[in-house]
C-alpha cells in the first residue's frame, strides 16, 4: 500500500506537514527507500524452507545462530535487488522533490517548462536518466560483489 502511494503526493503532504525545503524531501525519500528493501527482505526471509529452519532449531541453533547462517544467506540476493529497486527509484523521488522546495535535478526540469527552454529542461531529463542507470549498474556490482559464496546467480 505505501509503494502504491504517489511519490509527488506524499511530497506535497510532508511538505505542509514540515514545510519546503530538503527535510521533508529528505524524509520522502527515506519512505520510499524502506519499503521496497523491506518487502524485499520479507519476500527473502520467507522463501526458506521451513523444514530447514526447524533442523536448525533441531541441532540447537539460537535464533540468532539460524537469521544468521541459515535464513540470511539465500535472502541476501532479494535484499540486495531491494536495495537497487529503491535506489532508481529514489531518483525519481529525488527529482520530484524540487517542487517542495528540495532542489536537486528537479530544479533543472522545473525551469527548462516554467521558462519554456527545452536545453535546459532536456540537460536535467538526461542528467537524471544517466544518474538512475549508472546508480543501477553500481548496485548490479554491488549485487554480484555481496552475494554470499556458493548461491548460484538464479537462485
Amino acid at each position: 500500500m505505501g509503494q502504491a502511494t504517489p511519490a509527488i503526493g506524499l511530497l506535497a503532504l510532508l511538505v505542509v506537514w514540515l514545510g519546503a525545503g530538503q527535510k521533508a524531501a529528505l524524509i520522502g525519500i527515506t519512505v520510499y527507500t524502506v519499503l521496497p528493501v523491506l518487502s524485499h527482505t520479507i519476500a527473502g526471509l520467507r522463501a526458506n524452507d521451513p523444514a530447514l529452519l526447524e533442523a536448525a532449531r533441531g541441532i540447537g541453533m539460537s535464533p540468532l545462530e539460524v537469521l544468521s547462517r541459515i535464513e540470511l544467506p539465500p535472502a541476501v540476493p532479494l535484499i540486495l535487488a531491494g536495495v537497487r529497486t529503491a535506489l532508481v527509484l529514489n531518483v525519481g523521488t529525488a527529482t520530484l522533490a524540487a517542487f517542495g522546495g528540495g532542489g536537486g535535478l528537479g530544479v533543472l526540469i522545473t525551469t527548462g517548462i516554467t521558462t519554456q527552454r527545452m536545453p535546459v529542461l532536456l540537460l536535467g531529463s538526461i542528467l537524471t536518466v544517466a544518474l538512475a542507470l549508472l546508480l543501477d549498474w553500481f548496485a548490479s556490482l554491488a549485487e554480484l560483489l555481496l552475494r554470499p559464496r556458493g548461491l548460484e546467480a538464479g537462485s
